[in-house]
């Protein structure tokens, strides 16, 4: 398979997944200032939500950019990444509508830890497929990030139980990591 069939695949999805997102989006219950406050926490998890993806859209780009060869295990791995992250909608919903309660912050930071983990499985797959001297596993490194963020997510689960403020900090946090391109990632792409 060509990599940019799988590509186009996970831009569609991705594309899906923020349309629903947006389409959650309500407008307030009235027309004043109280009403907007009140919308501010639902605006507030799909801002956050909207990085998360756009995150993952641009670093699945430029991971792409670098890959050669597309087989079935490379499929189910980006299959395996683009399940958890269409859960991003539902989580975005719940934690917008309980923004300080426990189980709906905590399972946004599950879903965020799960797409972390299916990312490196992607990542993993990608590098046994092209070698350990290839651009991708050379640019990598000992990616500090990537090893750094499930226990950023892992801790957001767990202080979810004693302030869901806490939690969406260290989301906002990871997210804030993750902003700026991948620059090893940028630096491997061959300029054409």
């Amino acid at each position: 398979m060509e990599k940019d069939r799988l590509a186009a695949f996970s831009d569609g999805v991705i594309a899906v997944i923020i349309t629903i997102m947006v389409l959650e989006l309500k407008a307030p219950p009235g027309a004043s200032l109280s009403a907007l406050r009140e919308a501010t926490p639902v605006f507030l998890s799909y801002v956050l939500s909207f990085t998360y993806v756009a995150i993952y859209w641009n670093n699945h780009h430029h991971f792409f950019q670098l890959v050669s060869r597309v087989d079935g295990t490379l499929l189910w791995a980006n299959l395996h990444l683009l399940f958890w992250l269409s859960l991003i909608p539902f989580t975005t919903s719940w934690l917008g509508e309980y923004p300080s309660s426990p189980i709906p912050t905590a399972t946004y930071g599950a879903v965020l830890l799960l797409s972390a983990v299916a990312w490196y499985v992607l990542q993993a797959v990608i590098v046994r497929e092209q070698g350990s001297n290839s651009a991708l596993a050379l640019a990598l490194g000992r990616d500090v990030k990537g090893k750094v963020s499930p226990l950023f997510y892992l801790a957001g689960i767990v202080l979810a139980f004693i302030d869901a403020r806490i939690s969406d900090a260290i989301y906002v946090l990871v997210a804030l990591m993750w902003l700026v391109p991948d620059r090893r990632i940028e630096r491997a792409i061959p300029r054409s």
